[in-house]
């Protein structure tokens, strides 16, 4: 028997039986009822190793359906020259959307945020920070500095209703974007958010978004680097 934690042996038996082929693509696994008495362990030990899994992008649960072999592309996807509601996106791919809004405040500027949306230092600034999930799998968690002057009405809506997104693209009409991405080590606080296990990739993406001439917005965006990919397309002459 393995000195490794129990977890990790199932997880291992898993993986295992993924990569021998025996479960193939979109084969729906045994049971966590059936892991418990097969491994003789608590429901809890079974679930720790599905949910690291699913997190690494291994499996994938369907709700009241059961939980799925996944395959090695089958990412969520967003491109990286546009930007799109995520709540539409999600719906297009034939999944599920929901959210859960952490935070929506005031605050007053601090320097790094004066200088990434353009105000005074201490201007009265609004903030959001908000989980975006795909069939209740985190995707996205969204934080996000807004110039009240621009949109004065943006603490008063239900984020749980509409996406930022939607609400700033409807009231202040997008006509320039600014995008960075890079791959971090996610802090706890984003890897608690998004369920990453510990060693798992984390994608940023640093936006702003301009209405005419006006710098409306600043956001990070972060992404499971196992479950999220952004593309983007060029045409050449």
């Amino acid at each position: 028997m393995s000195d490794s934690p129990l977890y990790l042996q199932i997880k291992r038996y898993i993986v295992d039986q993924i990569d021998s082929g025996h479960w193939p693509v979109g084969h729906r696994i045994t049971t966590e009822l059936a892991l418990t008495e097969q491994f003789n362990v608590s429901r809890m030990t079974v679930n720790k190793a599905i949910r690291d899994l699913v997190s690494e992008g291994r499996l994938l649960r369907r709700p009241r359906l059961g939980t799925f072999v996944c395959a090695p592309d089958d990412k969520a996807e967003s491109p990286l020259l546009d930007i799109r509601n995520i709540a539409s996106e999600v719906a297009q791919r034939g999944k599920t959307y929901s959210s859960k809004v952490i935070k929506q405040i005031a605050l007053n500027a601090d320097d790094s945020v004066a200088m990434k949306l353009g105000v005074m230092l201490g201007s009265q600034i609004f903030y959001s920070e908000i989980i975006h999930f795909e069939d209740k799998s985190p995707i996205q968690l969204e934080m996000r500095w807004v110039n009240a002057n621009y949109a004065p009405n943006y603490l008063e809506q239900d984020f749980s209703e509409i996406t930022p997104n939607q609400y700033l693209s409807e009231n202040c009409p997008l006509s320039a974007i600014e995008h960075t991405v890079e791959a971090i080590v996610a802090s706890d606080a984003v890897r608690s958010a998004l369920r990453l296990a510990v060693n798992e990739p984390c994608l940023l993406l640093n936006r702003r978004t301009w209405s005419e001439d006006k710098l409306v917005s600043t956001a990070l965006l972060y992404h499971p680097g196992t479950r999220y990919k952004l593309s983007s397309k060029v045409l050449l002459d």
